[in-house]
């Protein structure tokens, strides 16, 4: 019996047309603003920039493992004095491996967006994105069909494979728009967002394979429901070459010192989603001083469920936001506006 120890992104090098591999992704969306959306690029009011990180291990129980992880940075510029527009700029690093071939993805993506509040109560962001992508792969790690001698898989056999390259490049680029409505105790918000605009090629065997639009749609409102409790319901959908993913969920953050006369500095986060048909995801996590730390898991509940033993994907993210003009972490003045914390 011939076994063929390969993994499912392999068809990228021997189809000519669309493929419908998981593309890059985080459970922990809302902590990634920038890969959810550019215009999202230092979409914030209480501070000046933000740097950020975050991790996830998916399926590490089967053969095919994904281990993604990104660093990327936000800042405002040229910020009125009433606050009431800024641009925004910044920059970030996604790298993304899987399979026995660690089949590899390396992208280097920078990100402008401006940000104008129309009134009191409304408010809209534009973005751009444009990134390098490498994809790689070590061919030396795989077995093919020839390698195959009758009674097991021999890598010193050729493996019957030519024409291909070890590495392939290319560049994307990414457009996004938001809008936003607040008062003083609620912020909604609507953004769409589409990457890969210009379709890149991408294919190993120098085909005309290549990577489809990628449009994307997030719902997300802040509601302070006390000078303690605020929550944080969201959605995100997201849809390329006939492969889709819609997740959904909230979150709630405590202010351990919050009172009616002074703002909370740490927070308590916990919260749940569900990604359709796929997993729960459990998130908790603590904020103080501009630092926010969260962790999540991925409970496997689709059809691959059995295989893994439940097991998914965990997660971990950094979120650092700081003030131009201070080393140390508080909340900006508040503005005249009605524009809450987001």
């Amino acid at each position: 019996m011939k076994k063929v120890i390969l993994f499912s992104l392999l068809c990228l090098f021997t189809c000519t047309c669309r493929v419908s591999a998981q593309s890059m992704h985080f459970s922990q969306y809302y902590n990634a603003p920038m890969l959810l959306n550019p215009a999202n690029t230092a979409l914030m009011s209480d501070y000046d920039y933000r740097v950020g990180a975050n991790f996830r291990n998916q399926w590490a129980t089967i053969p095919v493992p994904y281990n993604t992880a990104s660093a990327w940075f936000d800042m405002q510029a040229f910020r009125k004095e009433e606050g009431t527009g800024w641009l925004g700029i910044g920059g970030a690093f996604f790298s993304d491996k899987a399979g026995d071939g660690n089949l590899s993805l390396t992208q280097f993506q920078g990100f402008l967006a401006y940000h104008k509040i129309l009134n009191d109560y409304n408010m809209l962001s534009v973005g751009l994105s444009g990134g390098a992508v490498q994809r790689s792969v070590n061919f030396s790690a795989l077995t093919f069909d020839q390698q195959w001698d009758g009674f097991s898989f021999n890598g010193a056999l050729p493996n019957g494979e030519t024409g291909y390259t070890a590495n392939t490049n290319y560049t994307t680029f990414g457009a996004g728009i938001n809008y936003a409505y607040f008062n003083d105790a609620a912020y909604i918000k609507v953004g769409v967002g589409v990457a890969n605009i210009n379709q890149p090629k991408e294919s190993f065997y120098n085909m005309n394979n290549t990577v489809g639009i990628r449009p994307t749609l997030n719902v997300e409102a802040i509601l302070r429901m006390s000078d303690v409790w605020t929550i944080d319901p969201s959605a995100y959908f997201t849809t390329q070459t006939g492969a889709t993913e819609l997740v959904f969920g909230s979150l709630a953050k405590a202010g351990l010192n919050s009172s009616a006369k002074s703002d909370a500095n740490t927070y308590v986060i916990f919260g749940a989603f569900y990604r359709l048909n796929e997993a729960v995801v459990g998130a908790v996590g603590m904020e103080w001083s501009g630092l926010q730390v969260m962790a999540s898991y991925d409970v496997t509940v689709s059809a691959l469920g059995p295989y893994t033993g439940g097991y998914g994907a965990a997660e971990v993210s950094l979120v650092y936001k700081g003030l131009y003009n201070s080393l140390k972490f508080k909340a900006r003045p508040k503005m005249t506006t009605n524009c809450p914390r987001f």
